[in-house]
């Protein structure tokens, strides 16, 4: 195995973990039986610096198993897939938009994070409605999920922002 794919195979680790920890570290319950939380700024977060693949496995296995630690194994399955796709098309749209002629990082985030949390927000209305058995409400936990959304997009951005000016950024993806 190249050193390359070492090195991403053990950041993709370690933003794994990152999603699981800011996910359990403040959790505020909502009606539904889930919670507000961090993670969707590890996930966002993982999604930017380490793109589709290995960004995506890191925010869908960090984020499950901070389900399964936190007595949500019933949201795990459903968490998996969400937080997964939330991160590679946050990814690809970071990419894209970051590929154009004058490249703006902020609204690079802007667009793929809004992107990713509507498939948040959508995601799990659409698993605890359908597939938990909810019905319709399940409609209750979309408030708490469009806070979480822009709270996480927005620590996110911030992070990234403190994260570029010291060009940790650099020593990360090289």
């Amino acid at each position: 195995m190249s050193d390359t794919k070492i090195r991403k195979l053990v950041l993709a680790a370690l933003f794994a973990a990152l999603c699981t920890i800011m996910t359990l570290v403040i959790q505020v319950p909502s009606p539904m039986q889930g919670y507000v939380n961090l993670g969707d700024c590890a996930v966002l977060l993982s999604a930017w610096v380490l793109g589709p693949l290995y960004g995506g496995a890191a925010a869908g296995v960090g984020s499950m198993l901070a389900d399964l630690l936190s007595g949500y194994a019933h949201y795990a399955p459903g968490t998996f897939a969400i937080k997964l796709a939330m991160a590679v098309v946050a990814a690809l749209l970071f990419q894209a938009l970051q590929r154009r002629r004058t490249p703006n990082v902020l609204l690079s985030q802007a667009v793929s994070g809004f992107a990713a949390e509507i498939i948040m927000v959508a995601g799990y209305f659409g698993y605890a409605c359908l597939w938990l058995g909810k019905g319709l409400a399940a409609a209750a936990s979309v408030p708490g999920n469009i806070i979480q959304g822009l709270f996480g997009l927005a620590a996110a951005a911030a992070v990234y922002a403190v994260l570029s000016r010291g060009h940790a950024l650099t020593h990360i993806t090289h």
